[in-house]
Parts: structure tokens; C-alpha cells; sequence
């Protein structure tokens, strides 16, 4: 009787909560459709022409093949590392190259193709589906904050705590599911190369119908990406008016008191905790030190919000991965983040100085918010998503050679 009870609560509580929506945009009709406004000017000017070139490359790849051949060549690495299977390592390099939600979708499409297992899925997800590089250095850094020296500290404790997340998502799941599979001793070319050739031969399709039914469903996607960014900008606009935004205020105010958080921030990560970009944008021009702002704004991307959780929601639909293990792992990706900020603003400041420069792309902020620029620039940054799967696979290759030449040495000579 306890789980019916319970889904009559759900669906009781569901019912009242849209109830309650419907009956707010009917009350402010206008900032209702300002914030509808806002949501489609965001998704048509950023989104849309960033993330539809990974959208449509990672079909066509899948469809060709080149994901079961790099599943082949990074299983080595990928396995041991993180527990999951090589082609993991496309849905990693595709994630952190264009961001929310390319991460999940590929994950949802290998686990419905059943290239990984139902915890390699959760694992993969959780630390692949990652804001990207241009969003992180061109939006925030640039386009928000204004100071374009803030790009490499943002984007550094964003990828570096991602990576540690990745060694923590190893341990859930089943044991049995982290250990390597025995395979056979051929050569890894060889084997990669035959993985390409037997899924472009059950794939079947010519190109053309691989390049259209790509397109087609990319814009499929999108669409419902734009449809949660607009939703969710009407909900924080209602929740404002509504005064609850400052009642959530207020209580966090007092949780967060210990820690001498400046509460001017708090609206941001209240904000931010919903939608990404506008918990982000409130973060930056917030009225409390600048290195507040920062921390907020790196845990704010982190999260992501619950308007990319509801797009990963979507992306998965139909598979067996679980959102609640995704989302404790993007609040402990939050925590990680604020860690490892909170370090490169303080002692590891000279590190970050010497070893990384802000892209001279990102100097001008005139063009950070055209589509045409976004698109072009997603282009360019799709062909690059090969140089993070290389340099994995190099990286295998010489630990496992370090390895092989450990053990001859140690071997006892007759």
C-alpha cells in the first residue's frame, strides 16, 4: 500500500504545482511573456547554433561507425580509469567540447545500442555532460563578468573537478561491473577497425539518409532544449513576483550565515539552481566581493540547474539510467568546483598564470552573443573533439608500456 500511497502523493502534488503555474502566468501575463521572450532569445542566439553541429556530428559518427572504432582504441584507458567501456571516451570528449546536454544524449543513445551497461551509463553520464569551453571563457568569463583573466580559472576547476568526479563515479555500481573484461590478444588497430566496419555494415544507411535523419533528429532535440530554457525562465520570473525566490532567500540566508556567504549572493544561486545561464549572469553582477561572485558562478555551472537536469531527463528517456545518481553527482561536481576555485583563487593563482592564457577569440565580446559567430565557432570546436580521445589513447599507451618494461625488469632471470 506504500508506493501506491506514494504515487497518488506524486501525482496529487504534480497536479497542484501545475495547477498553481497556470494560474500564475494567467496572473502576470506580462512577465510571463517577457520571460518567454528572454528564454527564446537565449536558446535562438546561443544555444541553437552551438550545440546543432554536435548534435548532428554525433549521429553521423555513431551512424558511420567512428564511435565503436574509438570504443576499441580507448577501452584500455577508459575501463580502468573511470569503469566504463572505451566508447565512453567519445561521449567525454563530445561532452566537454559542447557542453549541456551532448553528453547525455550520446550516453542515452550507447546505452539503447547496448555498448555499456546500465551503471557504466550512470557513470558516464554524471562526469560527461559538462558546460563547454566557450560558454564557461565567452558567456561567463567575457560576457558576464567582463574580465576575460577569469576564463582560465573558471574553465580549469570546472574540468578539473569533472576529472575527479570521474574517479569517484567508478565506485558506484555493482563491483562485478568495474572490473575489465578479458579480451583477446590481437592487435588493437585491428580489432578497432573491424568495430567501425561491423556497425557501419548494421547501420545500412547511405549517407545521404545518415546526414538527414541526423539533422532531423538534432533539430528534434533542440527543439525540447528550447522549450525547458523558456519554461524554466518563466518559472523564476513567477517565483520572483511570487515572492518566493525571497522567502527561499531568506531561509538560505540562515544556512548559509556559518559560513559568511554575503547574502547579496544568494538570489544568483537560488536562481542559478533553476537555469544556468541566468543564475550565472545574476552571480556576476551581484552586489558582494568579487571573489564570492566567482565561487557562486563556478558552483552555479556545476549544477547546471534543473533546466539541463530536465533536458538530460529527456535525452535518457526510455533507458534504464537513473536522473537521481546524476543529480547527487552533479552536486558533489558543485562542491568539487567551489574546492577547486576557491584553491586557484588563493595559492594556486601563480600556476594558472604561467600555464594557461584566455583564447584571444574570447577579447572581443562584441560578437559572443551572434548566432552566426556561435555556430561557426561550434563547427571549429566539433573537429577538435578527436584531440581529447587521442590524447587519452597516448596516454594509455605510454602507461601501459611504463608497465610492460616494469615488469621485465622485475622478472627473475634464470
Amino acid at each position: 500500500m506504500k508506493p501506491l500511497r506514494k504515487k497518488k502523493a506524486t501525482a496529487y502534488f504534480m497536479a497542484l504545482i501545475a495547477i498553481v503555474l497556470t494560474i500564475s502566468v494567467v496572473r502576470y501575463p506580462e512577465d510571463a511573456f517577457q520571460a518567454s521572450l528572454y528564454g527564446l532569445d537565449l536558446w535562438f542566439k546561443v544555444v541553437l547554433p552551438a550545440l546543432l553541429p554536435f548534435f548532428a556530428l554525433a549521429e553521423i559518427l555513431m551512424g558511420l561507425g567512428v564511435v565503436h572504432f574509438m570504443g576499441a582504441l580507448l577501452e584500455p584507458l577508459m575501463r580502468p580509469l573511470f569503469a566504463i567501456p572505451g566508447t565512453g571516451g567519445f561521449a567525454l570528449a563530445m561532452g566537454l567540447a559542447s557542453g549541456y546536454p551532448i553528453g547525455a544524449k550520446i550516453t542515452g543513445r550507447l546505452r539503447r545500442e547496448n555498448l555499456c551497461s546500465q551503471a557504466e551509463a550512470e557513470r558516464l553520464v554524471a562526469f560527461a555532460n559538462t558546460a563547454d569551453p566557450l560558454f564557461i571563457i565567452g558567456a561567463v568569463a567575457v560576457g558576464m563578468f567582463g574580465m576575460p583573466q577569469l576564463g582560465a580559472i573558471l574553465a580549469l576547476s570546472h574540468y578539473l573537478s569533472v576529472i575527479m568526479l570521474g574517479f569517484i563515479m567508478r565506485f558506484h555500481g555493482p563491483k562485478s561491473d568495474r572490473t575489465s573484461e578479458a579480451r583477446p590478444k590481437e592487435n588493437i588497430l585491428s580489432r578497432a577497425l573491424r568495430e567501425l566496419y561491423r556497425a557501419r555494415a548494421a547501420d545500412g544507411r547511405t549517407f545521404g539518409h545518415l546526414l538527414s535523419d541526423s539533422i532531423k533528429d538534432a533539430f528534434s532535440s533542440l527543439f525540447f532544449v528550447g522549450g525547458c530554457i523558456i519554461m524554466f525562465s518563466v518559472l523564476i520570473r513567477i517565483l520572483t513576483l511570487a515572492g518566493i525566490t525571497d522567502l527561499l532567500a531568506s531561509v538560505f540566508a540562515v544556512i548559509l550565515r556559518p559560513f559568511g556567504i554575503n547574502k547579496t549572493i544568494i538570489p544568483a544561486l537560488i536562481s542559478g539552481s533553476f537555469e544556468i545561464t541566468i543564475g550565472s549572469e545574476m552571480a556576476s553582477h551581484a552586489a558582494a566581493p568579487l571573489i564570492e561572485r566567482i565561487i557562486a558562478a563556478s558552483a552555479i555551472i556545476a549544477w547546471s540547474g534543473f533546466s539541463v537536469h530536465a533536458q538530460v531527463a529527456s535525452m535518457v528517456y526510455g533507458t534504464d539510467i537513473r536522473i537521481f545518481p546524476y543529480m547527487l553527482a552533479r552536486a558533489l561536481h558543485s562542491i568539487l568546483a567551489v574546492i577547486t576555485t576557491m584553491f586557484l583563487l588563493g595559492p594556486g593563482v601563480p600556476l594558472v598564470s604561467r600555464l594557461l592564457t584566455v583564447p584571444t577569440m574570447v577579447q572581443d565580446t562584441s560578437s559572443i552573443h551572434s548566432p552566426l559567430s556561435r555556430f561557426l565557432t561550434a563547427t571549429l570546436n566539433a573537429s577538435w573533439f578527436l584531440v581529447i580521445p587521442l590524447g587519452l589513447l597516448l596516454g594509455g599507451i605510454l602507461v601501459r608500456s611504463i608497465k610492460l618494461i616494469w615488469f621485465r625488469i622485475r622478472m627473475p632471470r634464470d
